[in-house]
């Protein structure tokens, strides 16, 4: 087993390490992006909190990583560095749940999932599989040389996506 590279909360990292396990934790209504380019072996994590940079440009230019719009921009050119290319790139999404479960007007979960499929189709990007929604956190762990992602739930349960 190689290297363990933790995404910590509006944060993204990327790696060509056949041998590495990107993991990012408590995924509640946060979206999880985990990028895979099977034939060069690249893949990434993108742990973004809000959908849209508008609210807050200045932290925007800080924190890019914290907002769906500047977030996934910056993950695809860090994959590109490594050799990545987007015609064949796939991602799989996690988390954007409503954990406060009071049907919020803010429903931001909701909002963050809505961004970031928009962000991707439009851009031709393959969301190859999706565990979204719901009420509770998740965790995620992509395995960069097999693409293979698994989700964790809070009570340790483990699922492949």
């Amino acid at each position: 087993m190689g290297e363990v590279i933790t995404v910590g909360i509006a944060d993204l990292k990327v790696s060509g390490d056949p041998e590495a396990e990107i993991v990012t934790y408590a995924l509640g209504s946060c979206i999880g992006v985990a990028l895979w380019d099977e034939e060069a072996r690249v893949g990434g994590i993108l742990h973004f909190m809000l959908p849209d940079s508008k609210m807050n440009r200045e932290k925007a230019r800080t924190t890019p990583a914290l907002f769906a719009d500047t977030g996934l921009p910056l993950l695809f050119r860090e994959a590109y560095h490594l050799g990545a290319e987007k015609s064949r790139i796939v991602v799989r999404l996690v988390g954007g749940a409503n954990i406060l479960n009071d049907n919020s007007l803010f429903n931001i979960g909701e909002r963050n999932h809505r961004a970031a499929t928009h962000i991707l189709t439009g851009n031709s990007v393959r969301i190859l599989a999706e565990s979204v929604g719901g009420n509770e956190s998740l965790s995620m762990r992509l395995h960069v040389g097999s693409g293979a992602v698994s989700v964790v739930t809070g009570a340790g349960e483990s699922r492949a996506l």
